[in-house]
C-alpha cells in the first residue's frame, strides 16, 4: 500500500490550493485499491477537512506515515520531514536567492524533491501547472487596472466570485473602449489571457494590422517567439536555436510599446532571455503602454520595471515613469504594474480542479512506480543528492549564487 499525503501549506502568506480536490482523491481510492490517500488538516485550503473526509479521506494533525507528499508551494524548512519524496513548487532550478536554504535543507534531510515546474515532455512542453488560472486572473486584473485608471468601467474583483462559471457573468454587460491590448507567449498562461479576451468580446488582430492602425473597437494581438526575438546576426527566429542560446537574440517588442494600451505578459523568462524592453525605454514619448499585467511576474525580469509581488488585496502599484520608483497607481505619470505571485489563488478551487486532472493523467503512476524517464528530468534531488540534469546547482546548494 503506497500512502500519498496531502500537507497543509505552510509557506505566508497561506496558499489555498491543493494538489488533489476531495473528488479527485475518491476517484483513487476507487480505481487505484493500491493507494490510500490522507491529508494534514488545515484552516486555508479551498477545500475543507469536512470535504475530504466526506470523500473518504482521513484527515490528520501529521502525514508523516505517508511515503509521497504532495503540496503546491515551497515548504518552510522546519516543516520539511526527512527522507520523504516531495512534490511542490520549490523555485530553485533557476538559483533563487530567496530559496537556497529550502534547496540545502531538501539535501539534509535526505530528501527527493520533484519539481512540478520540471515536469515536462521531451521537446520541453510543461505537463502541469497553474498556467492557465494564472493567465485568466492576470488578464481580468490587468483590464480591471485599466478601468480603475481610466474611469471608464469597473471590474468586479476576481476573488469574490465563487467560480470561474460565476467570473465569467460578471462581463456581460461590460463595454470596453478602444484599447489595444498586446498578449506575449504561447503557453499556459497565453492561453489563459486569450480566454478572458474572448469572453469580454476583444477582436484578435494580426500583429502586422496591429502595428499599422487603431480600431473603433478593443483589440488584442498575441506574440509568439517569432514576433518577439531575432537572432542577433541572421535576424530570423527558430524556436530550438532560442531556447538553446536565448542569449544568441534580441527582443523585437519595442514598435508594439508605441501601439499598445495594456500588454499582457506571459513569456517564460530567465537572465539569459532577452527583456521585452528596457527601464530606459519607458521615458521615450512613443512607448504609451499604461497598464501592464506580468503574470509570468519575474521581478527585473521580462518586464524590468516590475520592482516586485503585490498581494491578491492590492495587486497594483505604479511606477514613475521619469525615476522608475514604486509610488501609488493610476496617475498621469505612472506605468501600472500588476504583479501578482500567487494569481490562481483568486479561483483556487477551479485551479485545483485543473492542475488534479493533469496530475492523476499524466504523473500519478510513475510517481507511484517511483521513477520514469519523465519523472528523472523533474527530479531535482535524490535521497539527498542532487540528480545529472540539476548538477548546475551544486554550488548554489553549498551556499554560492552565480
Amino acid at each position: 500500500m503506497k500512502i500519498i499525503g496531502l500537507i497543509r501549506e505552510g509557506k505566508s502568506p497561506a496558499d489555498n490550493r491543493v494538489a488533489l480536490t476531495p473528488a479527485q482523491c475518491k476517484w483513487i481510492h476507487k480505481n487505484l485499491p493500491q493507494v490510500k490517500v490522507i491529508a494534514e488538516s488545515s484552516p486555508t485550503r479551498c477545500f475543507s477537512d469536512k470535504e475530504y473526509t466526506a470523500a473518504g479521506v482521513e484527515v490528520k494533525d501529521s502525514v508523516a506515515e505517508a511515503d509521497i507528499l504532495l503540496g503546491i508551494k515551497e515548504v518552510p524548512v522546519q516543516q520539511l520531514i526527512p527522507n520523504k519524496t516531495y512534490l511542490f513548487f520549490s523555485h530553485t532550478r533557476k538559483k533563487q536567492p530567496y530559496n537556497q536554504k529550502l534547496l540545502q535543507a531538501i539535501l539534509e534531510k535526505n530528501i527527493t524533491l520533484i519539481d512540478y515546474e520540471c515536469l515536462e515532455h521531451e521537446d520541453g512542453q510543461r505537463i502541469i501547472g497553474f498556467g492557465f488560472f494564472a493567465g485568466v486572473v492576470g488578464a481580468h486584473n490587468g483590464i480591471m487596472a485599466y478601468g480603475n485608471r481610466t474611469g471608464l468601467y469597473q471590474l468586479e474583483r476576481v476573488y469574490k466570485q465563487r467560480s470561474f462559471r460565476e467570473l465569467i457573468h460578471t462581463y456581460f454587460g461590460l463595454r470596453l473602449p478602444n484599447v489595444k491590448i498586446a498578449v506575449t507567449g504561447s503557453g499556459r498562461v497565453a492561453h489563459g489571457i486569450i480566454e478572458v479576451m474572448n469572453l469580454m468580446g476583444i477582436h484578435e488582430v494580426e500583429p502586422d494590422d496591429y502595428l499599422r492602425r487603431r480600431f473603433a473597437y478593443p483589440v488584442y494581438t498575441q506574440l509568439k517567439g517569432a514576433d518577439l526575438y531575432k537572432h542577433k546576426e541572421t535576424g530570423t527566429y527558430s524556436r530550438e536555436q532560442f531556447h538553446e542560446n536565448p542569449e544568441q537574440f534580441t527582443c523585437k517588442f519595442l514598435p508594439y510599446a508605441a501601439q499598445t494600451d495594456i500588454l499582457m505578459n506571459g513569456v517564460y523568462w530567465d537572465k539569459t532571455i532577452p527583456r521585452l524592453f528596457e527601464k530606459t525605454d519607458v521615458a521615450a514619448e512613443d512607448f504609451i503602454i499604461q497598464t501592464i499585467a506580468d503574470i509570468t511576474d519575474d521581478a527585473d525580469g521580462s518586464v524590468p520595471i516590475n520592482v516586485g509581488d503585490q498581494t491578491i488585496e492590492d495587486p497594483v502599484y505604479g511606477i514613475d515613469k521619469k525615476t522608475l520608483e514604486k509610488v501609488a497607481p493610476y496617475t498621469a505619470d505612472t506605468i501600472d504594474i500588476m504583479a501578482v505571485g500567487n494569481l490562481p489563488n483568486e479561483l483556487p478551487r477551479d485551479a485545483s480542479r485543473y492542475f488534479g486532472e493533469q496530475l492523476i493523467k499524466f504523473v500519478l503512476e510513475d510517481v507511484l512506480k517511483g521513477s520514469s524517464p519523465l519523472l528523472d528530468r523533474a527530479t531535482i534531488t535524490h535521497a539527498g543528492q542532487l540528480t545529472l540534469p540539476y548538477d548546475y546547482l551544486s554550488d548554489y546548494a553549498k551556499g554560492i549564487i552565480t
